[in-house]
C-alpha cells in the first residue's frame, strides 16, 4: 500500500495545489471536500530534526509525554497485540482519549542487520475520534528512538540522583546515540562509559558523538568496567533472549538503572536479584508483567506505574542510597505523544505530503463511483 501512496503523491499534490492548497499553510484557500492525511516520511523527520534541533525536539517530546502521562485516567489503554515468531515479533500498539486515537505498527527482529534492515521498524497513525478520519501517517522508526530516549530521560529526572553525571551504556546499537544525547542534554550527563560485544558498534557511537561539547566518551572492555562508579546504567541490547546483562554484584548504592532492551516475553537484561534489591518503576503494569524484566518476578513483586510518581501519588527515589530501576518496555501512550508532536510540528513547519487515504467524494454515499472515476475527486 505504501508504494501506491508514494507513487501517486506528486499527481495528487498537483491536483490539490490547483484547487488552492499551499505547502506550509495551515489553512485551505478553498475548503477541501474531504479530510486529507498528512504523510511524514523518513526525510521529513530528518528535516524536522534539522529545523528544530535534536536537543529542543527531545525537550518538547518530554513536555508532551508529561502532559499525557499527567492525564493517565483519560486514556483507553490496552497491552500491545503481538505476533511472535522464532526470529522476532510484530506488534500493534493502540491507545485513545476522547479526542484522538493512535496506533503504532512496530517489529523487533534482532537478526535484521544481516539482511540490511533495522532491528526495529515502525510507522504510526493519528486519527480524529469524532469522525475516524486519519490526520497523520508517519514513519516511527526514527521517532520511536527519540521518544524512547525522551521517556528514559523523563523518568530518570524523578529516579536518578540530581547530581548524576556519569552514565554507562551497555549495548551500543541503533538507539544508543539517542539515549546518550537525551541524558546529556536533559540531565547533564557529561561522561559516557561505552560497552558492546561488537567493538564496531562502540566505534560508530564514538564517531557520532565525539564532537558533542561537554561530553566525554570512555570505551570499556567489559560491562564491569563500564558500570563501575556510574550514576546511571542504561541497558539497551537487542538479543531476544533471557540475558543477564547486569548482575547484583555490579550494582552500586544509589544507581539508577534504565532498562530499555527487555521488551517482549522471553527477553530480559537484568538478573532477578537486581530487581529484588531496587525500587522498580514501570509504564503500564499489565504489559510490563508480560514483557519487561519483571516477567521474571512473582506476581506479588511490587512495581509502581510512572504516572503515579508524576502525579505525586507515589514516591520516586526515596533516598540517596536507594537503587532504582525503570523497567521500560515502551507503551502506546508514548507513541501517542510523539504523533501529537509530529502532527503539530508538521503544520507549523510546513512539512509532509497530503494523501487521499480517504476517498475524496462530493457525495460520501457514492463510494462505488470512485471505481468509475478511477479514484479522482468527484464533482459536486
Amino acid at each position: 500500500m505504501m508504494a501506491v501512496i508514494v507513487a501517486n503523491k506528486h499527481a495528487f499534490l498537483s491536483m490539490f495545489c490547483a484547487s488552492g492548497w499551499q505547502a506550509g499553510s495551515e489553512e485551505w484557500l478553498q475548503p477541501p471536500e474531504t479530510a486529507m492525511t498528512t504523510f511524514l516520511a523518513t526525510q521529513d523527520i530528518a528535516r524536522l530534526v534539522q529545523r528544530v534541533g535534536l536537543p529542543e525536539l527531545l525537550r518538547r517530546l518530554v513536555s508532551y509525554l508529561e502532559a499525557d502521562y499527567g492525564r493517565w485516567a483519560a486514556f483507553d489503554k490496552t497491552p500491545r497485540v503481538a505476533a511472535h515468531s522464532a526470529e522476532g515479533v510484530i506488534e500493534l500498539m493502540p491507545i485513545a482519549d476522547a479526542t484522538l486515537y493512535s496506533f503504532k505498527y512496530v517489529n523487533g527482529h534482532p537478526k535484521n542487520h544481516r539482511a540490511g534492515l533495522p532491528t526495529v521498524m515502525a510507522f504510526g497513525v493519528l486519527a480524529d475520534v469524532a469522525t475516524g478520519a486519519p490526520l497523520l501517517l508517519s514513519e516511527l522508526t526514527l521517532a520511536t528512538a527519540m521518544r524512547t530516549a525522551a521517556t528514559s530521560a523523563m523518568v530518570a529526572r524523578r529516579l536518578a540522583r540530581p547530581d548524576s553525571r556519569v552514565m554507562a551504556i551497555i549495548g551500543n546499537g541503533a538507539q544508543s546515540e539517542f539515549q546518550a544525547l537525551a541524558f546529556h542534554h536533559l540531565l547533564g550527563i557529561s561522561e559516557l562509559r561505552l560497552f558492546d560485544i561488537d567493538p564496531a558498534a562502540t566505534a560508530r557511537l564514538q564517531r557520532h558523538l565525539q564532537a558533542t561539547p561537554g561530553l566525554t566518551l570512555v570505551p570499556c572492555g567489559s560491562i564491569a568496567d563500564a558500570v563501575r562508579g556510574a550514576d546511571i546504567v542504561t541497558t539497551v541490547t537487542a538479543d531476544k533472549t533471557n540475558a543477564t546483562i547486569l548482575t547484583p554484584d555490579l550494582v552500586e548504592p544509589g544507581m539508577h538503572i534504565n532498562g530499555v532492551g527487555g521488551d517482549c516475553p522471553g527477553k530480559t537484561e537484568l538478573h532477578p536479584g537486581v530487581l529484588a534489591g531496587a525500587r522498580v518503576i514501570v509504564e503500564y503494569e499489565p504489559q510490563s508483567r508480560a514483557e519487561g524484566d519483571v516477567q521474571q518476578m512473582p506476581a506479588e513483586f511490587p512495581v509502581t506505574e510512572f504516572w503515579r510518581v508524576l502525579a505525586g501519588a507515589a514516591p520516586g527515589r526515596e533516598s540517596r542510597e536507594q537503587v532504582t530501576v525503570f523497567d521500560s518496555v515502551g507503551f502506546a501512550l508514548e507513541d501517542f505523544s510523539a504523533l501529537r508532536l509530529l502532527h503539530d510540528l508538521s503544520r507549523q513547519l510546513g512539512l509532509g505530503t497530503l494523501l487521499d487515504l480517504v476517498p475524496p467524494m462530493a457525495d460520501p454515499k457514492n463510494l462505488y463511483g470512485q471505481l468509475q472515476l478511477g479514484g479522482q475527486r468527484q464533482a459536486a
